[in-house]
Formats: C-alpha cells, structure tokens, sequence
C-alpha cells in the first residue's frame, strides 16, 4: 500500500506544476490570482506493480487466410492453419484454443495424433512441429528443420509412431514421432519409378497406407506417376503411368480399389487386380459438345472416397466445373449412387474433410458430415439427411461478415442488458440449420468463478453494429443493427450529392454507448450521427433530423506562444486574440449562393416506418458540406442521458444537441470557445475559397512546442493516422505546414467546476482538442421535468484553459479519495411501454457526487487529462496541476481510459510503437511498461480499446478479435478459464471382420515399423538432411505455463505420467527376465535329467 501527501500551493508562481497546467485567463490576465488556502490531499494508492502482467487471453473470428485442416476423430476436435503461422483447435462451444508459431511462416499440413493429445504440424520453411495438446495452453515439443529438401506431403498412419513426409524432389522421409528423429529408411524416387524412366515424376502429393495391408504404402507424384511401395521388401509392387496430373487420392475401404482426382477434372478409378489402365473414368461436371467432344473443366482439387453399410458410397470432391460457366460460385459435389448434388459456396474452398464413424481406414467408414474450410467462412454439411443441411455454426466466424471499422468493449455491464438482447436477437436468426447437434464436440469448458457481464460492440463497414456477449473469454452473437435502414436508399446519378457518396457511405466511424440509460449513439463516415433509444416493443415512428453547418469560412494559422507553460501571464500582448478574426458557422443551413451544393449525401427517411423491438432511431443530425465540398469528419462524440444531451466536434469545431427538445444549442468554432482565454497567437489567412498557394510556415525555436498539424484534419482517419505513423513526432521541428485548424479530439459530460471560483459542481461539457488544450464549459439545465423539455439549457463562457503536449486523447474525473467519478445518467424506462394513468412515467436520475462527504465534497474533485505525450492530475476547481508524467517521446499514446482494476483505478495506455503502459492514480506513478506490439499498424490503432477488469482487446486480422489481460489476477485465474483440449477416452475396438475375411484379405497387424525403420536396422539419417530442435515448452514449458493450484495438479498429473511409463517399462523389462529365467531353467532341468544317469567317462 502506498501512501503519499501534497501539500497544494494554489497557483503562485514559484510551483512550477501549477504554472504549467492553469494557463488560464480572466479579467486580470497576466497577474496570478490569489492562492487559496493550501489543502491536505490524502490518497492511498493500493496498485502496485506486482498487479500488473500483460498476455493474450483469448482469440475470436475466423482463422485469417487459412492454409490446412485437420480432425481427430476420437477426440472430436478440430484443427485449422493459417499463411500467418497460427492454428487454431476448436472443440465444443467455449474450447477454443489458438496457437502461433514464431517463425510465421504458413502451415502447409496439420496431422493429428489420434487420440494421443498431440497435433504434427508442417510449415513452409520445411520444419516439422509437434504440439502437446494435454495442456490448456499447447507448447511446441520438438520440432525437426528439412535443410536440403522442401516438404510437400505429410502423412501419419492410425496408431502408428512414424510418420511420412514427402518433398518436392519426390522423395519420402519416415520421422519417428516420439523423438522427432529422422528414420535411415528413405524412399528414392528414382528407386520408386522405373530406370527406364527418363523423367522426373514431380513433387509428392499423395501418401497413405494401404488398408488391407500396412506395410504397402501409396505414392503419388505431381506428374500422374503412382507407386504402390512395398516397405518390407523395399520395392515397387506396381507403378500406374497416368497423363494427367493428379492432385489427390483415396482408398476404398477394402484395399482394393483406390480413386484419384486429376488436373482435367476427371476422376479415375484403379483396380489393384489390373492397374494397366483405370477401371472406371468419369468427368462429373464434363457434358458432351455437339461435335463430340467433352469439355474443358477445372481441375479436382480433392476427393474423398467413403463407403456406408446401407447405401451406395460417397463421392466428395471440390472444383471439377467447365471453363465455360464464368462466374459460377466454388463449389463442392457430393455423388451418393446416382445423385449428384453441388453445393455452391460464397467463397473458394480451401480444403475439406469427411467426418467418418471410425479412426480405422479398414473398416466401412460411415461419413455423416463434411467440414469445408473456405476462405472467410467454416461450414459443417449434414451428410445423414438427403437434402444435405448445414449445421449452425456455434463459433463467431462472422465478425468479418462487413470489414470491421471500428470496436467499444465493456466490463461488468448491467446483468439485465445481456438477456434482453439475446433475447430479441434471437427472433432474427436465420432458418434451415440440422437438426442434430454441432459435430465438432471435444474438449471440456467449465464457466469460472472469475466472470462479469462483458459486451464486445463492433461497427462495420456496411453501417451494421453487432452486439457481442464477451462474458468468460466466450464470444456469442447478441443483436445485430443496420443503420443503412435509416436512410432512403441512393438512386444512382442523384445529382451533385452521389458524386461525393462513398463505396460504404454508412461506415461506422465511432459509436458511444451508456448501458444504464441503453441510449446508444452512432457516427458515420458521411458525417452523420444517429441516436437510438431502446424499447422491448416494436413502434410506428417518425425519425427527426436536424442539419449542422459546422464549417469555417475562413483559415487560422496557429503559432505557440513564447511561454508554453503559463502563455497567459505573458508580458507580451500579442496573445491575445486578433479582433478580426471571425469564423462563420451557423447550426442551420443558409440559402445563400455559397452553399447551394450543401445537400448532404444521405437523404433520411421522411415518412413513419415500422421498426421492430430492439433500438430504434429517434434522431439523426447530419453535417452539411460547403462549396460543393463534403463535410469534415466527426472526430469526438459524447452522450449523456441525465443532461439529454449530444456533443460532436471535428476540426472545424464543436456542436452541442439537446436531443429532448430536437434542438441545436451551441455551434461555433473551436477558436470562439476560448473567449478571451486564447493560448495561441492566432494569425489570418485568406478564405477557403481564394486561397492561393503560400509557404504557410513559422520558424520555432528548439525550446518552443510544435504541433503535428496535418494530421489534425482528421485524427481518426486512416489517412491521417498513417501520416502521423511514418512521421518522426519530434517536438523540436524548425519548421512545420500550419495549413489546418484546430479539432476537437475528446469531450465529456461530467459535473465539475466551470471556473476557479465555483463552490459547487454544476453540469460541465470538458473539451479537448487536437492542440493539447483541455476547456471547461459549463452548463446550465432545467432540473424541472416539464422545464426541461421548454426550456433551453444555456453555456456559460470557458472557464478553465488546461494545456498538455500533444493531442488530447482522454478525460476522466476522481474524487479526492481517488475514486472514479461516474458521469450521471437516466435509468431506462421504455417509451413504447403502456403508460399507467395513475402513475406517469417519469425521469428518474442518477447523479455521483465526488464524495459523500460533505468535507470532502468542498475539496474539489481531480481531473486526469491524458494527451498523445503526456499525463496529467489537476485540482478542481483552482485548476492546480499535481502531477505530470511524460509518457512518451519517441512516439505518441493511440489510446488513453482510466480503468478500474483489482478495487482501484489506474491509466492504461497503447502506444504507436506497441508498448502497453499503466500508471497509477493519481501519483501517475508507472506500473507497467511492455513493448507488446512492436509492429503496430493502422488496423490495431483503429481498433485497440481498454475496459475494466484489466482486459483490452484489437483486431489482430481483418477476421480476429484479440482480448488480451493487464491484470496478474486474471493471468493467474486463466488456466481455469480456458477450455481443456484432451480428454482421456478410450480408443473404439477394431470391428470383427470375420474370420474369413481376416484369413484371405491378409492382417495388417504383423507389419513391424518400429522393426523396420528402427535405428538397428534402417541406420542413421544423414545429419545434413535434418536438425532436430528440442522444443522450448516441453516439460519445462509446461511448468512455467501452468500456475496455482492447477499448476501443481498439472506437474503432479505429469508427474505421475513419467512415473507410470517407468513402471510400466520396468514392468516389461521384469516379464522379459522371468521369461528368460524360466527358459534358462527349463533348459537346465532337460539338461540334468539327460545327464543323470551317466557315468563320468560317457561325457
């Protein structure tokens, strides 16, 4: 615990905190007001460092770009590779686990272990990885690099301990699984194909075992060659010289037929009795041409060959369709006897696999379900049913669904909210799924101890918002919104307004959401707002729309002045503001010549409309163009339900809505906010529309402030932000362009102290704008229900001018115990609901004062101001600067929020160059700093965002969501959160085949790998071939990994393992001696009994 006191000086001069952080300026500008009484803060800090550790905790979305597919089915679990290096292992809903390797490079293959909790993975840098799965968090084992060939094909036989890898030079490699060593057994390809053969067969593409006898092995090369390999003999039983380039093979399950797929689109068909030539050639999709001919069709990537005790075998292969048909969607057939059924897909396929009943490739393989990996999308098609439905899929693969634009995350929100949206969300779920249940069903998931109510909001570029419930590491769909529904749909060519109208005019830019009140407030990329209100009922409405003009007639050029701490109280008089400068902007549109092409781009709709339970438009405010020009972005946003009131701001300046009474209360430039408490010298420019080309520069000395003023035409653009990304932000540039104004950045609703001598708080919208400027406006509102709907609700001139380094990114507010001061909101009632006569509805309020003390109350409340660069802690209301911290100087904050984490509060920060940061309140004492990110790009500084709980998450692709942890309590408590991966199940008994059956088909089981690739017999692999890497996880992984009580069950388990497997070989090694010692005394008693009766001269 931490205890610290600070003793306030008010604002004389010789303290230099306060100085620098009340440049504000009344009547007596220049003369220093008298310092108050000097107080006692007394704050105990309770965060310490020890409370802070930053990991990843969980991934939602589809697998971006994905490689590979993999499915035990034993375990039921599901495993997918991605070109970035990652895989992710799904089970049933809540176990879902993701992986990365540190290379990056692209998983080729994935094998499962079956029913081992091991996973073989095969990249692209030709390195092979075994993944332990019997951990919560999997660790990589061992890991073998190819140095001199490239891998190709992996294949691992059912319960078999060797695996075999084949390259691009068309040989094949047997790795043993359990050392991760490479086996002296090598099959040449030139020994495989015949000396007379005068060409290179290709790459392997195809690996597998015959099912009726293990020791044959299948090889297909690129080229159409195929080998039957008989391992124990280590020769070619038969080689098939196809013309077509085989892509992909598979056994019937008797070993006596197997079925290729070729680069025509052909499918043929070999008999192991004559493999002269096929038994049987199909083109499945190929009709015949009027002149005889087939025709040309796409190569079959993939098949599948899987035969049912009841009914005909199914044929399941992907691609195949004639040239002819452009346009035609991917596809995958499915031939069942006679029927032919294609699924077309809405994206390409890029792998699949059959979900059979049994692991044994020799028995019927029963298939009831076939896994398709596409591009963007995961679908499961139900093979029992004749019209082969899909299953709904309990994973949220559809946040990409629309290109994400933007995130909102909150923790611990009203246990209510979580319900009721399900539950209207539910009535909009689409239809026609399979009945049965989700296939892909291993692993365990249990809800922890350490769950809130957490909702992820996603905007999206097609103007919907998805309301996700993110409560205990789960992602699941809740509601879903268009706001696109608001506005009349855009005819084409509709004059000058569809020449300004964007590809995706309804983006969601930014959205602002109080729980409580469920008002919920969005902002689009055409400059437009949208307000809704929620109701259980559906409505007949109308949707109110007003129209701001909030743009500058003419161009300030900003210099800093020569005090940047204290620009107020300087002696020159140069800063305060030119009488000339006059900016015009008006809330409502004029008719004037000038702004005749002022229309905006999205026309709302003007008639009642029906609109189903859930949120509903109640407002839409739109900013008009000039000039024929489109409005400036919306670059801040604020809501508060108990003052019903809105504030929005871009670069050209700030608008207040009171969105009760439908009017625009304030709508001026963010130079006409400071009044007479202008920091900067500001110095004119021609208008807009004469401008001329000029340097437009101002020389700065080394020790003044400069601003990165390009960038403040749109902080939150991607245009802008990629500016300032590959831009030194140095501030001691000579020379700088000063060819923007000024933008509001951050706003925020709060009760607070407008002016140094206010007693009480009173409503107060805080500002802050892209210069570092911090203004305080107060407000006066109608307390009366009946005079708050008729009476305006006025401002008050800016009393409070508060200056950082750098853009203003966040304000929030502590009481002086150093608590969080909630902003006052409405409790929600619904205005659709019957109204009760006898008791009218009315609004009820909620209001935190900075303590409940009164004592206290009197002492003012802190403000924390956190900019690009810096932190600070002012007093209110004597505006006295306690504490600052410069957070960064090579880089700049991307995301600022005060959080509560372990009963206290503290300031998280993200930066640009990747590093994570927390610091105390209000000390700003640093907690933690982690470089996490270091390649930070324009998608994850759009999309970072911090909530309570010590939790944050990004998008880490077009397609994933990343939540991460701040908080060691939650690392701590994360093993018990995941899901468990492996179950211990028993592996399902071999079938009776008959003794017949067994008798004339062969037996599998007396093949001997372990004989036949062993180190005894089949030598060493040369060591230039392949290094073999220990893995870092390993056991010792494992114990770094695994923490707590878990932790200790987890080391004992394995404990226990190791101490079992010893057992277990003693064992043996116990029964093989007793063999030979009851061998060795068997041997000597026929000895002795022969020997008996002989005399000594007989031997």
């Amino acid at each position: 615990m931490r205890k610290f006191r600070k003793v306030l000086d008010g604002l004389t001069t010789s303290s230099p905190a306060s100085t620098l952080g009340s440049p504000s300026c009344g009547s007596g500008a220049g003369t220093p007001t008298a310092a108050p009484t000097p107080k006692e803060i007394d704050v105990q800090e309770t965060l310490q460092s020890e409370n802070f550790q930053l990991c990843k905790t969980v991934r939602h979305g589809f697998p971006n770009q994905p490689t590979a597919l993999a499915f035990d089915p034993v375990q039921k679990l599901l495993a997918i590779g991605s070109r970035s290096g990652g895989v992710r292992i799904l089970g049933r809903p809540g176990v879902d686990c993701y992986c990365q390797h540190d290379s990056g490079a692209a998983v080729l293959q994935l094998q499962f272990l079956i029913n081992e909790g091991a996973l073989v993975t095969a990249c692209a840098d030709d390195t092979l990885h075994l993944w332990n799965l019997r951990q919560r968090r999997p660790a990589i084992l061992h890991s073998l690099k190819f140095n001199r060939e490239r891998i190709t094909f992996c294949h691992l036989p059912f319960q078999s301990k060797w695996l075999y890898v084949g390259t691009e030079r068309g040989n094949t490699h047997i790795v043993n699984i359990e050392s991760f060593i490479l086996s002296g057994y090598v099959i040449m390809w030139n020994k495989a194909i015949e000396l007379a053969t005068k060409t290179h067969p290709g790459p392997v593409v195809h690996l597998s075992d015959s099912p009726k006898d293990e020791g044959k092995l299948l090889i297909g090369f690129e080229s159409g060659t195929i080998v039957q390999w008989d391992l124990r003999g280590k020769k070619a039983d038969f080689r098939i010289y196809y013309d077509e380039a085989i892509h992909s093979a598979s056994w019937h399950h008797e070993g006596k037929q197997f079925m290729c797929s070729h680069s025509d689109g052909s499918l043929t068909l070999w008999n192991l009795r004559n493999t002269t030539k096929p038994f049987q050639v199909t083109f499945p999709h190929g009709k015949i041409q009027k002149d005889g001919r087939k025709e040309s069709c796409k190569p079959i990537l993939k098949v599948e060959y899987k035969t049912t005790r009841n009914s005909e075998p199914f044929v399941i292969f992907s691609g195949g369709l004639s040239y002819d048909k452009a346009g035609r969607r991917p596809t995958l057939t499915i031939m069942h006897g006679k029927a032919i059924t294609v699924l077309e897909m809405d994206y390409p396929i890029v792998e699949f696999m059959a979900l059979c009943e049994t692991p044994y490739i020799n028995e019927v393989q029963e298939p009831y379900a076939v896994v398709v990996l596409l591009e963007k999308d995961l679908i499961v098609v139900d093979l029992t049913q004749n019209s082969f439905p899909i299953f709904e899929n309990p994973y949220p693969m559809d946040i990409h669904e629309s290109p994400v634009t933007c995130t909102a995350y909150f923790a611990d929100c009203p246990p209510d909210i979580i319900p009721i949206l399900y539950s209207i969300g539910a009535k909009h779920k689409k239809t026609g799924y399979s009945h049965k249940e989700w296939p892909i069903s291993g692993g365990t998931w249990t809800l922890g101890s350490h769950t809130y109510p957490e909702i992820i909001i996603t905007g999206h570029a097609d103007g919907t918002i998805k309301f996700w419930d993110a409560s205990a590491i789960t992602l699941q769909m809740l509601y879903k919104m268009k706001t696109s529904k608001v506005f009349e749909k855009p005819k084409p060519g509709e004059g000058r307004a569809a020449e300004l109208v964007e590809e995706d005019p309804f983006a969601v830019q930014m959205v602002s959401w109080c729980p409580q009140s469920r008002m919920f407030c969005v902002v689009g990329i055409s400059a437009h707002i949208i307000l809704y209100h929620f109701s259980k009922y559906e409505a007949n409405t109308q949707i109110e729309s007003l129209e701001v003009r909030l743009q500058c007639e003419s161009e300030d050029v900003i210099s800093p002045s020569e005090n940047e701490n204290d620009p107020c109280f300087s002696e020159s008089g140069s800063h305060s503001p030119q009488a000339h400068h006059q900016q015009s902007v008006s809330p409502v549109s004029g008719t004037t010549e000038g702004n005749k092409h002022s229309i905006p781009c999205l026309k709302v709709k003007d008639r009642m409309v029906r609109v189903p339970p859930g949120y509903q438009a109640e407002l839409v405010i739109q900013l008009q163009g000039i000039d024929g020009e489109p409005p400036q972005q919306i670059t801040s946003l604020d809501i508060n339900s108990a003052y019903g009131l809105l504030a929005f701001g871009n670069c050209n300046g700030l608008a207040v809505v009171d969105y009760l009474q439908k009017t625009v209360l304030l709508c001026m430039s963010t130079l006409d906010l400071y009044g007479a408490a202008d920091p900067y010298q500001r110095l004119t420019r021609s208008p807009r529309r004469h401008r001329q080309s000029t340097s437009g520069l101002t020389e700065l000395s080394d020790n003044q402030q400069s601003f990165d003023m390009e960038r403040s035409k749109s902080p939150t653009s991607a245009e802008s932000r990629e500016n300032s990304f590959s831009r030194s932000r140095s501030s001691s540039v000579s020379s700088i362009d000063r060819d923007t104004k000024e933008a509001v950045t951050t706003l925020q609703f709060g009760e607070s102290y407008g002016r140094k001598s206010d007693a009480l708080t009173t409503p107060c919208l805080w500002v802050g704008t892209s210069l570092g400027i911090a203004l305080v406006i107060p407000m006066s509102i109608p307390t009366d229900q009946e005079e708050r709907m008729e009476e305006p609700v006025t401002f008050g001139p800016s009393g409070a001018v508060l200056m950082l380094k750098g853009s203003v990114l966040h304000l929030s507010f502590l009481d002086c115990s150093g608590t969080l001061i909630q902003s006052p909101y409405e409790v929600w009632r619904d205005i659709n609901a019957a109204e009760d006569p006898d008791r009218p509805r009315k609004r009820k309020l909620v209001h935190f004062s900075p303590s409940s003390s009164q004592e206290t109350y009197a002492d003012g409340h802190l403000a924390v101001v956190c900019s690009e660069k810096q932190a600070k802690v002012f007093l209110m209301p004597s505006q006295s600067c306690l504490f600052v911290h410069n957070i960064t100087e090579s880089s700049f904050v991307l995301r600022a929020d005060v959080v509560s984490v372990c009963n206290s509060v503290c300031l998280a920060c993200f930066c640009a160059n990747g590093h994570v940061m927390t610091l105390s309140l209000p000390s700003l004492r640093p907690l933690m700093d982690v470089n996490y990110l270091p390649l930070t790009d324009m998608r994850i500084a759009r999309t970072f965002c911090f909530t309570n709980g010590g939790q944050a998450l990004y998008l880490s692709s077009p397609t994933e969501i990343q939540r991460i942890t701040y908080s060691q309590e939650m690392c701590d408590n994360l093993q018990d959160m995941l899901g468990e991966l492996f179950i211990p199940i028993e592996t399902p008994e071999v079938q009776n085949r008959g003794f017949l059956k067994g008798f004339f088909g062969g037996n599998a089981t007396t093949f001997d790998r372990e004989e036949l690739f062993g180190e005894a017999s089949a030598g060493k692999a040369s060591r230039s071939l392949a290094q073999h890497i220990p893995g870092q996880a390993g056991m010792e992984g494992m114990k770094v990994a695994a923490g707590g009580v878990v932790g200790e069950l987890a080391r004992a388990r394995i404990a226990l393992d190791e101490r079992g497997q010893r057992l277990g070989e003693l064992e043996e090694r116990t029964a093989l001696m007793m063999t030979s010692a009851e061998s060795f005394s068997k041997h000597a008693h026929e000895l002795m009994l022969k020997c008996k009766d002989k005399k000594w001269y007989q031997f």
